[in-house]
């Protein structure tokens, strides 16, 4: 199986021109071409940054709102008490909750894909930043997840449409889904500059130099192909 799926990769790899950077529409179509599992793969996209992640100033970190989705029903959970749980269960939420959610997720379940906290919840939550925070599932105020009341049902919507969070890692690169194969090109690179819009906006301040350096699009087990960087970095949802 192995090398059959090695023998898929090459195949796939042959397709695309190493020496050159391609438009994302371009790019999104060749994913597509090039990729070679019998499952619908996600296809992602990888920046490069010209940022120091061991500087705490120049830490980029944000989220998206992806207007086609991820091509997958999101479950969201949220941590509450009193009103804000009526309020959570009105706006869609699947799993509402407090210190009962805190100890089945303490118990290994994780069977959700975003988790929103109020305030006044936090307290309690953190217990469970090393099971949480290593799946990126723990809520934070810097990626919007840490909400009051009145904010629940805009961010519960948001996340169940298709709300990605995204952040820099220690090799300054930012890894994030922007869909399907199955999705058309035209939706892929609208998610893919929804992406891009977002990073933009949270440029840090002390940032020197080129913000984003080298930009790819990628399926789950396709080759990685080169994005024109002045073309990307210039897309605008308008």
């Amino acid at each position: 199986m192995m090398i059959k799926n090695a023998k898929s990769y090459h195949e796939a790899a042959e397709l695309l021109n190493k020496t050159i950077a391609y438009s994302p529409e371009e790019a999104v179509g060749l994913a597509k071409k090039t990729a070679c599992a019998k499952f619908d793969e996600t296809v992602e996209l990888h920046l490069r940054m010209g940022v120091d992640p061991r500087n705490a100033s120049q830490q980029v970190r944000g989220v998206a709102l992806l207007p086609y989705g991820l091509g997958k029903k999101m479950r969201v959970l949220v941590f509450a008490q009193g009103e804000a749980q009526t309020m959570a269960k009105d706006a869609g939420a699947n799993f509402v909750g407090n210190d009962e959610l805190i100890k089945k997720i303490e118990g290994g379940w994780v069977e959700f894909d975003v988790a929103i906290a109020t305030p006044d919840m936090m307290g309690r939550v953190g217990k469970l930043g090393k099971i949480l925070g290593r799946k990126g599932l723990m809520p934070n105020p810097k990626s919007g997840t840490v909400v009051v009341a009145t904010d629940l049902a805009r961010v519960i919507e948001d996340a169940s449409k298709g709300r990605v969070e995204f952040r820099l890692d220690r090799t300054a690169i930012i890894h994030v889904a922007i869909g399907k194969v199955s999705f058309g090109d035209d939706k892929l690179v609208a998610n893919l500059t929804a992406v891009i819009e977002a990073v933009m906006k949270v440029k840090p301040g002390s940032a020197k130099g080129q913000y984003v350096r080298s930009a790819y699009v990628t399926t789950t087990m396709g080759p990685g192909i080169k994005l024109d960087l002045k073309t990307t970095v210039s897309l605008t949802s308008a």
